[in-house]
């Protein structure tokens, strides 16, 4: 009898991953033991550090070569460090790290005697308007377990982009999306559509977990192997090994096509790509604030960078099968999300409807099929994720007696009452535009350029004319703002503390940068754009 082997596991490769594990589980600990009046200064101090040596190790890594030279499969083949791997991990974990402070930040509510609270339901699990709930609003309590769930989602955002196994990429799907459904239900005001929008989630969810699953046990039928690189073999014809109980049926090309099908069916789910984005409006409405900017950019990017790899890496021959599928999702996210918006009346429904169209204008990258295409991809979400954090932060800034104002009607005149605010928002509206001068524009020009160079001109063009359409909603709430006169009963500008002002600020300023001198950036996101295989 052969004696058991201990796995080789290369530590320092994962490490970015295991410390902000890590600190979740210390964080558990501290809603375990530590009296109440601690918790909250203690979680945002140690969120913050485990994110901040999260990154730090992520450059580590970087600059020790793994995103290129050094690239390699780590954890007996199951995960992927290299280049695509950790400059999302890296862009992640910044995301995180503004949400902390978003998700830190107590002077937007009214105090509960003499208490500050933040914008998280102080008794979650009581009944909404309940006397449990009425009584721990009294008290000013509030929820620090908000940061061990934003912990464990950016843990699992940071398996789901590397993963290099489909057991791995399942496992890493739910632990990220598990912390999200009870984050989406935790806000202080409007339980009751906060609650709906968890379940909405939650349902369908579900359902894309449950295709996921079921596709990979079509695509183990076919390859005989979990692997990226397996599922690679067997598709090329050169199988290293055949399993006998499965001879009869891999190689079958019926469960290859329907098993990459729902695959790919659940991460678009994840990305909101349409016909998978039902969720997306309603979701972003009734999440918390603060939730739903930390979902809209960080689970984006994570989606994005799992969808690239199993495409690239495991499915790359069978690219004539999936690229026209792709083709038509991309064209129908784009006309949809950009034609819907400009029907929506209320912010957080019309940057929802907007993320639809974004998701998009990356597939256009995604379908480009080369080197290029992986970069613009990369370039696109580090922009894109620091806009949509951004322009949620503001939203959360506009405030009337019923909490967060976000019908567009209350925006009217916004300029003129506070015109920093309004225009710091139009900033991140222009990006959002495309307009020059912005991340936006360099991200999309990218991303064209990529398409037009794999001759996917029919993107390219419904892609522009769709970023057209989108500009007229954009354009209408900036002529909105400080182009109409202030209702006397309009919503006021609440001053917040320098957590949500740096959020804006850091931000806008990335948006600058990456729009004024993308150079550098394009480059490391070309440097990082090269898929370790094996």
């Amino acid at each position: 009898m052969n004696d058991l082997q201990a796995p080789s596991i290369e530590w320092l490769a994962l490490l970015p991953s295991l410390i902000v594990f890590g600190v979740a589980v210390i964080g558990v600990l501290i809603e375990a033991f530590a009296p109440r009046a601690a918790r909250y200064g203690t979680q945002v101090v140690l969120t913050t550090l485990g994110f901040a040596g999260a990154f730090a190790a992520v450059v580590a890594l970087a600059a020790g070569g793994h995103a290129t030279t050094e690239a390699q499969i780590a954890g007996m083949g199951s995960l992927a460090v290299d280049g695509p791997a950790l400059f999302l991990q890296g862009v992640i974990l910044l995301v995180g790290l503004l949400s902390v402070f978003l998700f830190a930040e107590r002077r937007l509510e009214p105090s509960r005697h003499g208490t500050r609270v933040d914008s998280f339901a102080a008794q979650p699990a009581a009944v909404p308007g309940g006397e449990a709930e009425q009584e721990a609003v009294k008290a000013g309590h509030t929820t620090t377990e908000i940061f061990p769930l934003l912990l464990f989602a950016v843990g699992g955002m940071l398996i789901f982009p590397a993963a290099n196994d489909l057991l791995v990429l399942f496992i890493a799907l739910e632990v990220l999306s598990l912390p999200l459904y009870l984050l989406c239900a935790l806000a202080r005001r409007k339980r009751l559509l906060s609650q709906e929008a968890a379940v909405k989630y939650f349902l369908l969810g579900a359902f894309a977990s449950a295709f996921l699953l079921f596709g990979i046990a079509l695509l183990y039928g076919y390859a005989g192997t979990v692997t990226y690189a397996g599922i690679a073999d067997v598709i090329s014809g050169a199988p290293a090994a055949i399993d006998p109980g499965l001879a009869s049926t891999m190689g079958n090309d019926a469960l290859l096509l329907i098993g990459g099908a729902l695959v790919v069916m659940g991460l678009l789910f994840k990305v909101g790509a349409v016909p998978f984005h039902m969720w997306t409006p309603d979701v972003y409405q009734g999440a918390p604030t603060p939730v739903t900017g930390f979902m809209a950019a960080a689970t984006k990017v994570a989606a994005f960078g799992a969808l690239l790899r199993l495409l690239y890496v495991a499915l790359d021959g069978t690219r004539w099968d999936w690229e026209p599928v792709l083709w038509g999702v991309a064209i129908a996210s784009m006309v949809a999300g950009a034609v819907i918006a400009i029907t929506q009346t209320d912010v957080k429904r019309l940057l929802a409807y907007s993320s639809i169209a974004h998701a998009g204008f990356i597939l256009a990258g995604v379908v480009a099929v080369s080197e290029d295409g992986v970069s613009s991809v990369l370039f696109y979400l580090a922009a894109y994720s620091f806009v949509t954090l951004g322009a949620f932060a503001v939203v959360t800034l506009v405030r009337d007696a019923g909490g967060e104002a976000t019908h567009l009607s209350k925006w009217a005149g916004l300029g003129r009452r506070s015109p920093l605010l309004a225009g710091v928002f139009a900033l991140f509206l222009l990006a959002f535009a495309g307009i020059p001068l912005t991340s936006g524009f360099a991200g999309k020009f990218a991303v064209f350029r990529a398409a037009a160079d794999a001759g996917a001109m029919g993107l390219v063009i419904t892609g522009v004319a769709a970023s057209a359409v989108a500009a007229f909603f954009y354009v209408r709430v900036i002529v909105l703002m400080f182009f109409s006169e202030p209702k006397a009963d309009g919503p006021s500008v609440v001053i917040p503390s320098p957590l949500t002002m740096s959020v804006v600020g850091l931000a806008a300023a990335v948006t600058l940068v990456l729009g004024i001198a993308p150079q550098y950036f394009l480059d490391l996101a070309g440097q990082a754009g090269v898929f370790v295989l094996r």
